[in-house]
């Protein structure tokens, strides 16, 4: 289990385990999730949150992982966009650490 920031001034964290990151990967949740200028904003997490609804409504099978990251992470009381900046960082890592273990 991992535990992200949701606010600049640490108050407010968010945990976030292994399998929310691989549903992350396993739906490439943050490609072309944010623009070319690199900001995250409220739209960004407005446009992730919408996406994974979609991912939701059009599922056939199972969408188990997508609602526990939409549960425990996504739609978490405290995520805003700080959080989700933290979110994308952990997630970043978390892949580097996965290419660097499978070497």
């Amino acid at each position: 289990m991992y535990t992200i920031q949701a606010n600049a001034s640490g108050t407010r964290t968010i945990g976030v385990s292994e399998e929310n990151l691989k549903t992350v990967e396993k739906y490439a949740l943050f490609s072309q999730l944010i623009d070319s200028n690199g900001i995250v904003d409220e739209s960004v997490l407005e446009k992730l949150r919408l996406n994974v609804r979609s991912l939701i409504a059009a599922q056939e099978e199972d969408s188990k992982d997508l609602l526990d990251l939409c549960i425990d992470v996504i739609y978490h009381g405290s995520m805003k966009t700080f959080g989700l900046q933290q979110l994308i960082k952990l997630y970043l890592n978390w892949l580097n650490m996965q290419s660097s273990d499978e070497e």
